[in-house]
């Protein structure tokens, strides 16, 4: 529109999708990976499965093509992600160290947080607090879910969700 730089994007910007679009490339790929699947609830929780992997046995692997390098995967409780995920999906994560420099805003993820002594664990979009650099606000799917603003120090396990898998069977 300039006149200057280039016209086009170089092909390694770019990620070819089956349907002829194109799109940003945001993650490296892995064609294949044994990602974890774990129990939450014997695991003790979010935070006890973080800090001792290796002590938690899965209880079973997922192994899906071309996606971003992922930690594990749980399985989802609870209707405030509905119906974009519901209770028994399945969300695949990247667990995020840094609470400060690591968040993507309005991206989708798995959080612990302290509630009284004890641990709340939710799938919500993060996005931005209006209160301040020290809050975060948690939104639902669900608009029955009213949005929740939470202090960053309250965050006691974080992970980015990078998939998420529904089994439709009937038994």
């Amino acid at each position: 529109m300039t006149g200057k730089g280039e016209v086009l994007k170089s092909s390694d910007e770019l990620l070819h999708e089956p349907t002829g679009k194109y799109l940003l490339r945001t993650d490296n790929t892995h064609e294949l990976q044994a990602i974890p699947l774990y129990n939450l609830e014997a695991a003790a929780g979010l935070v006890e499965l973080f800090q001792h992997y290796d002590e938690n046995k899965p209880i079973d692997f997922l192994s899906i093509p071309n996606l971003p390098k992922c930690d594990g995967a749980v399985f989802v409780t609870g209707d405030s992600m509905y119906p974009l995920l519901k209770s028994g999906d399945i969300v695949v994560y990247k667990q995020v160290h840094n609470v400060d420099d690591g968040l993507f805003w309005g991206e989708m993820y798995l959080v612990a947080i302290d509630v009284d002594g004890d641990e709340y664990i939710s799938v919500k979009y993060i996005q931005k607090s209006e209160i301040g650099d020290d809050y975060i606000k948690l939104v639902s799917q669900n608009a029955h879910h009213q949005p929740r603003d939470v202090r960053k120090d309250r965050i006691r396990a974080l992970a980015m969700v990078k998939a998420s898998v529904r089994i439709n069977a009937m038994k």
